[in-house]
Order: C-alpha cells, then sequence, then structure tokens
C-alpha cells in the first residue's frame, strides 16, 4: 500500500471524527455525505451493503461501517489506520475528562455548546433516509418491507435485538422468490481464520486471566479485569451506545453494592451513579464513535489507583472495546462479500437495503417524537429553535454546497451564543 495517496481519503476520514454526532444513525448521514456524495470512495449502495451487514454483528456498528469503507479502497491496513484516526479523537477526549471530571462544577455551561446536537443529528438521519430510499426502495416488496421496519424500530428502538432481527426478516422476505435473480454456478473461495481465532483466543484467555486474578486477588489484577469487561461488552453488545451504557451501569455502579459482592470483602471496580451519568451524558454530546464512552469509564474505576493507572485505564478502555468490533468485521466481511455471488444472499440484500432505509426512518420518528412530540405531551412548548436547525440541516444537506462539518460547527456555534 502507498500511503500517501490515501492521505487525502485520511484526512477526511479525521474531519469526519472530529465533527459526526448523533450516534450511529447520525453518523450514517454524515458518511453519506462525505464518502460517497463528495469523495465517491464507495457508492450509495455500497454504504447501505456495509451499514446492514455491520448491523448483524456485535459491536460499534458505525465504527465497522467506516472501518469498512477504508477495506474497500485500501486493504486491511488501511482499514486499520482508518479505524485508529476515526476513535482516538473521541478517546482521547473522553479520557481527559475522566481526569478533568473535578474541574467541571460548571459542566451545565460547558455543555451549552451542544444543545443544537441533536436536532441537527436528526436533521442528517432524515437526509440520509430520503436519499437512500430513492435507491433501495423501488418495488412491492421492498416497500413493505420499510414500513414494517420503520414500524418495529420506532416501537422498540431501545430493545436490543429490533435492528438484527429487522434486517434478517427483510433479508429473508426477499427470498419468497427466484424468478428476478436465479442462481448461478459460483466457485468457492478459501476463507481466511486467523481474524476470527484471534477474537475467540481473546476471548478466552481474557476471561480465564480475569477470574483467575480475582480468585487469587492478584496485586495488579485490575487491569486485567478491565481488559475482559470491555473486551466482553465490544464482543456481545447488539445495538450500539444504548444498550452498551445500561451494561455498564450494572457492572460499574449497581453490581458492587450487591450484598453478594460486599460479603466478599473483594475490592472490584466501581464508580458513582454522577460519575457515570455525566460520562454517559457528554459522550453523546461530543463528535465521534458512542464507545468511546470506554475510555472515560476505563479511566473512573481506575482513578483511585493514581494518574499513571488511570491513563492506563483510558488506554486500555479504548483499546479493548472497539477490538473485539474490527475482528469480526474484518473477518466476517470477506465471508460475506463472498457469499454475496451465491442468489439466495444477492436476493437478500434488496430485503436487507430496504430494512436499513425503514432503521433510519424509524429511528428519525422516534427522535422526532422523543425530542419534539413529547413537549406537546407534557403540555410544553416545542423548541422552535430545534425544529428549525433540523430543517436547515436538511435543506444545506440536500444543496450540495455546504460541506457537513461546517453544518456542525455552524450548530455548534449557534448553541455557544443562543
Amino acid at each position: 500500500m502507498v500511503l500517501t495517496r490515501h492521505i487525502p481519503f485520511l484526512r477526511a476520514v479525521f474531519l469526519h471524527s472530529i465533527t459526526a454526532v448523533g450516534g450511529p444513525q447520525g453518523h450514517m448521514g454524515m458518511m453519506l455525505k462525505t464518502f460517497v456524495q463528495q469523495r465517491r470512495d464507495v457508492t450509495e449502495k455500497e454504504l447501505m451493503e456495509y451499514n446492514g451487514f455491520c448491523q448483524l454483528l456485535p459491536g460499534a456498528s458505525s465504527t465497522q461501517t467506516l472501518t469498512l469503507i477504508g477495506y474497500k479502497r485500501g486493504g486491511l491496513w488501511l482499514a486499520v489506520l482508518t479505524l485508529l484516526i476515526w476513535i482516538t479523537p473521541a478517546c482521547v477526549l473522553m479520557g481527559g475528562i475522566s481526569f478533568l471530571l473535578d474541574y467541571m462544577d460548571d459542566m451545565g455551561l460547558k455543555a451549552g455548546v451542544f444543545k443544537f446536537v441533536r436536532p441537527m443529528a436528526i436533521g442528517f438521519i432524515a437526509y440520509s433516509t430520503f436519499r437512500i430510499f430513492k435507491v433501495a426502495v423501488n418495488n412491492t416488496i421492498t416497500k413493505v418491507i420499510m414500513v414494517v421496519a420503520t414500524v418495529g424500530t420506532f416501537l422498540f428502538f431501545k430493545t436490543p435485538l429490533v435492528f438484527p432481527v429487522v434486517i434478517v426478516a427483510g433479508g429473508i422476505a426477499t427470498n419468497f422468490s427466484d424468478r428476478r435473480i436465479p442462481q448461478k454456478d459460483v466457485p468457492p473461495k478459501k476463507i481466511k481464520w486467523g481474524n476470527i481465532l484471534i477474537f475467540f483466543a481473546l476471548f478466552g484467555l481474557a476471561g480465564y486471566l480475569s477470574e483467575t486474578a480475582s480468585a487469587n486477588d492478584w496485586k495488579n489484577r485490575k487491569p486485567i479485569n478491565l481488559f475482559e469487561h470491555f473486551y466482553r461488552f465490544g464482543s456481545l453488545v447488539f445495538g450500539g451506545g444504548d444498550v452498551l451504557m445500561p451494561l455498564m451501569y450494572e457492572q460499574y455502579v449497581t453490581h458492587p453494592e450487591n450484598r453478594s459482592v460486599k460479603e466478599t470483602k473483594r475490592e472490584v471496580l466501581r464508580m458513582n451513579k454522577e460519575e457515570f451519568l455525566t460520562g454517559s451524558g457528554m459522550v453523546r454530546a461530543i463528535p465521534g464513535p458512542v464507545f468511546s464512552i470506554g475510555a472515560f469509564t476505563g479511566g473512573m474505576v481506575l482513578r483511585d489507583e493514581g494518574p499513571a493507572m488511570q491513563l492506563l485505564g483510558c488506554i486500555i478502555g479504548s483499546i479493548a472495546i472497539f477490538l473485539p468490533s474490527a475482528l469480526l468485521v474484518l473477518f466476517f466481511f470477506p465471508v460475506w462479500h463472498n457469499l454475496k455471488k451465491y442468489a439466495v444472499i444477492y436476493r437478500s440484500l434488496e430485503g436487507i437495503n430496504a430494512a436499513v432505509v425503514g432503521i433510519m426512518a424509524g429511528a428519525t420518528c422516534y427522535l422526532v417524537q422523543d425530542t419534539f412530540l413529547a413537549n406537546l405531551i407534557d403540555m410544553q412548548a416545542i423548541g422552535w429553535w430545534d425544529l428549525l436547525i433540523v430543517v436547515v440541516t436538511f435543506l444545506l444537506l440536500g444543496s450540495n454546497k455546504v460541506a457537513a462539518p461546517f453544518i456542525v460547527l455552524g450548530c455548534l456555534l449557534l448553541g455557544w451564543f443562543v
């Protein structure tokens, strides 16, 4: 790989990492704007395929999608560089917050700059749904799949398995007819098992060492326990940050207060409720992956061990939470790429793409309901500034004259002054 020819792409990834807000659905809209419309690194169909495929895997879906864009453009090493550039700014920022938490009494003032991030993210999601709809939904069955996926996502938005279930169901639905895409003979290709073997080896080794270290009360066992916790989270979480947060809360806030844990008198990793809620609020406001909460939490649970151990906690949290996502997506995508050549899989893609549109439409409806309609139910006034931000964001994206980072910057400045 000649790295120099990929520098413009990596620069775009970096700009994306410091401006992409709104969680996985918002990131999808910004990827559509940057890597499809402006740079043309992938097509709309490829981006939908990558996103749909990543929804089937545990881990950070927007991180996996961006990693695949790098993989498609320059192979394994560019995929790794893309991953590192994407996660580093958010992890550094969240890790830094774990050190500065005691000095952030004016958090409300600082957080005010992010007040228009949520409506801006809704605008990005709505626009990407509109654009992708025209590509993916073009016959009766895809329209039905999209409507069902939209309703299912809206009703069960916070249910972890809704996304993979909707996507699998969409893939099955378009296989009831084989007239449009008949099967052709496809020669089998060799599968490289390295990544998946590393994934399972690390999972087993981390679990064994963590349990052994706890049972024998090793002096420096906390970093080992921390790696096992975060690697397990990254390996088993479906549904993104909304599912990750409750798991972390149970592990570090609720679990240490259990009577059985206290009776053992064994020292466990912990943090208090206020600290956790501060971190979970900040990670939703800053750009980058929501899984960067791992850097904050890793630093907080080792903070009492001194600055060096706290820094180590931030590093372990950052690496362990994203490593399973990378190993899984880089193993399964070549397998998926080969399987696409079979008609049953190729037909499934039509339904999967329609389901992705439905998921994004359902997410848009849920966020609109949660942001605006909830105010009406509570007899409160609608935030007209928020509504204006959604509309203006949508129109600016549709004009193709303003780059996504400038829209984000404008909303942050507006939040600072309004």
